[in-house]
């Protein structure tokens, strides 16, 4: 990537940092600032992480089976507990996904010989219900270019995490259920519907391939695997909550 090009990508991630900042959504990026790949796509996640402080962990999932995993970093200024109150302009969107994600108890820095799946999931302190909370600097993201939208952080707008469940490896994530209410209404119900599979996949990949990018996953980082409930929007004022048949529950409310 030459300097022109760098310096283009910065401009695209400035402006999608102050739409986030000032709450004035764009209907997209400039045609020339566009990102036209997934690196470059990642290459704006760099500035706008570093820019909104520490990382606390990242989100990554996979369309298919048989897809190459995307991840993206998770500011850790927007994690909150189950239960939180989420009030204020910065959130506008409001769509909401539950997953899985877990807490990770050791470092994994990078190194030369790749991380087995069992070195991996030895790494892991805790398993979580969590709800991610979408937002954007895009005024709909979907109506957007669609890299653009990946280089907004994909979206990610909120990490509302819920109490730990015990025995979470006896789990079958393939069968698992869920269900996704909104004000006592069941808005989603699904059995075994992460989108990658074997959610579990994911995180070999990122302590991995992914390590050039996050410089090593570290203790007290959180790793989200991707949505069992597609996007479901969600009203001002309204109660959320996300019901996992053995991974428990977790619920969050809109100001």
């Amino acid at each position: 990537m030459n300097n022109a090009r760098r310096q283009q990508l910065t401009e695209a991630a400035t402006l999608l940092l102050n739409a986030r900042r000032s709450h004035t959504p764009i209907a997209d990026l400039p045609a020339e600032l566009q990102p036209q790949s997934l690196d470059e796509a990642v290459f704006i996640h760099g500035i706008m992480a570093a820019e909104l402080g520490p990382v606390g962990g990242w989100k990554i999932g996979a369309g298919s089976p048989e897809a190459t995993p995307f991840f993206a970093p998770m500011p850790r200024a927007w994690m909150v507990p189950s239960g939180t109150r989420l009030s204020g302009p910065r959130f506008r969107y409001r769509v909401l996904e539950a997953e899985i994600a877990f807490l990770l108890g050791h470092d994994l820095p990078p190194r030369a010989t790749p991380y087995t799946r069992d070195e991996v999931v030895a790494a892991i302190a805790s398993c979580h219900p969590i709800i991610e909370e979408l937002e954007s600097g895009l005024i709909d993201p979907k109506a957007a270019t669609h890299l653009s939208a990946m280089a907004d952080l994909q979206m990610h707008g909120g990490f509302i995490y819920g109490s730990a469940c015990p025995n979470w490896q006896a789990i079958d994530f393939k069968t698992e259920s869920v269900t996704l209410t909104i004000d006592g209404k069941v808005e989603v119900e699904r059995n075994g519907s992460n989108t990658s599979g074997d959610l579990m996949r994911l995180l070999p990949y990122l302590a991995n391939e992914g390590a050039a990018r996050t410089g090593g996953l570290k203790a007290g980082q959180w790793i989200t695997t991707g949505s069992w409930t597609g996007n479901t929007p969600a009203r001002t004022g309204s109660l959320a909550e996300a019901t996992f048949t053995h991974a428990g529950s977790i619920n969050l409310r809109f100001a």
